[in-house]
C-alpha cells in the first residue's frame, strides 16, 4: 500500500539529489532507505529513478508519484501545522542570532519559508554583529543561535557538517598547492570575522596546536574579506557555500585544508522552554530541507 513516508522519501530524493543525502534528510540508514525503495519498486513493478544519474533522474512512474506528493504533501503538513495552532495556541517570536556569520546567504530563503508557513510566529534576526551569541539566549534577548553546540543548559537541534576551505588570491605563493597543511600559514595573515580565537577552528584546530605563528586582521562582513584576500592582504578559511559563487567567477581560489579537510558542525541552540515548540522543530526542518537541496558539500547532522 502506497504510504505518505513513501511519498516523503520520493520528495526527499528529489530534493537532496542522492540516496545518501536523502537518508540523511529523513534521518533513516542509507540501508532502510533503499529497503523503503525497493519494496515501492517491487510492488509497482519498476524502477521510480535512475540510479546512475546525477542530479536523479525520476522515470515516468516515479515522476507520477512525485505529482502525487506535490499535491498531497503541501495540504498534510499545513494540517499539520493547523492542528498545532489549534491544539497548542503555537504563537510567539524567534528571535535568530547568528554565531556563523556566513549564514546570512542561505538563511533569508529559510525565514521566508518559515514565515508562510506560521505567520502567527514573529521571526526576526538579532541586529548587530556579536561575537558571543549565546550571551544572548542567557539574558534573553534571542531566542534561538545558530552556531556551535551550545547542548550545556540549551536544547541542541543537529543541522549540518561543512568543509572549511582556504580562500586566498589567485597569484597567491600558496596557489599551487593542492591543499595545504598547518606550516603553510606560518607568517601569513589570517583574515577573519572579530570573534575570539577559539571559535576560529582553522586556528584553534590546527594552527595553535601546531605553534604557527601568524598574524589576524577581522573584518565583520563576508564580502569585505573577500575582498582583501582578492587584494592580497592575507587568507581566509570560510564555509565552502560562501565562497562558491565567488571561486566560480575567478575571484579567488579555495584549498582543502589538511589531509582529510577542515570539517565543522552547525546547530539550533534554544532556551529548554522552546524545545518542544512545533515551530522551533519546523524552523528547523525548513533549514535542512532548504540546505539539503542547495548547499553543495554538505553532510546533514542526525
Amino acid at each position: 500500500m502506497l504510504e505518505i513516508r513513501h511519498l516523503r522519501t520520493l520528495a526527499a530524493l528529489r530534493s537532496a539529489g542522492s540516496l545518501v543525502r536523502a537518508a540523511q534528510l529523513l534521518n533513516l540508514t542509507q540501508s532502510a532507505l533503499s529497503h523503503q525503495i525497493k519494496l515501492l519498486e517491487d510492488r509497482y513493478g519498476g524502477p521510480l529513478f535512475e540510479r546512475k544519474s546525477v542530479p536523479i533522474g525520476f522515470t515516468a512512474t516515479g515522476a507520477r508519484l512525485l505529482r502525487l506528493a506535490d499535491m498531497l504533501l503541501p495540504e498534510i503538513e499545513l494540517a499539520e501545522r493547523d492542528v498545532v495552532r489549534l491544539m497548542q495556541g503555537d504563537q510567539g517570536q524567534l528571535r535568530v542570532a547568528l554565531e556563523c556569520h556566513t549564514c546570512f546567504d542561505w538563511l533569508m530563503p529559510v525565514m521566508d519559508e518559515f514565515r508562510a508557513r506560521w505567520p502567527d510566529v514573529e521571526i526576526d534576526l538579532v541586529s548587530g554583529f556579536h561575537s558571543e551569541p549565546a550571551d544572548l539566549l542567557k539574558a534573553g534577548q534571542a531566542d534561538l543561535v545558530i552556531g556551535s553546540d551550545y547542548s550545556a543548559g540549551y536544547a541542541t537541534f543537529p543541522l549540518f557538517r561543512f568543509e572549511i576551505l582556504t580562500v586566498m588570491a589567485q597569484k597567491h605563493r600558496l596557489a599551487p598547492q593542492r591543499r595545504l597543511l598547518p606550516a603553510d600559514f606560518e607568517g601569513e595573515t589570517l583574515i577573519t570575522y572579530p570573534v575570539p580565537e577559539e571559535r576560529i577552528d582553522l586556528i584553534r584546530e590546527l594552527l595553535r596546536p601546531a605553534g604557527i605563528n601568524f598574524q589576524r586582521r577581522t573584518a565583520e562582513l563576508t564580502v569585505a574579506i573577500l575582498q582583501l584576500v582578492a587584494s592580497r592582504r592575507g587568507v581566509a578559511a570560510l564555509p565552502n557555500w560562501a565562497i562558491k559563487n565567488y571561486v566560480d567567477y575567478d575571484y579567488v581560489i579555495a584549498k582543502p585544508i589538511g589531509e582529510h579537510g577542515l570539517w565543522s558542525d552547525l546547530f539550533v541552540s534554544v532556551p529548554p522552554a522552546l524545545k518542544g515548540r512545533a515551530y522551533v522543530a519546523d524552523f528547523v526542518k525548513v533549514i535542512r530541507e532548504q540546505c539539503a537541496a542547495t548547499l553543495d558539500g554538505i553532510k546533514l547532522l542526525s
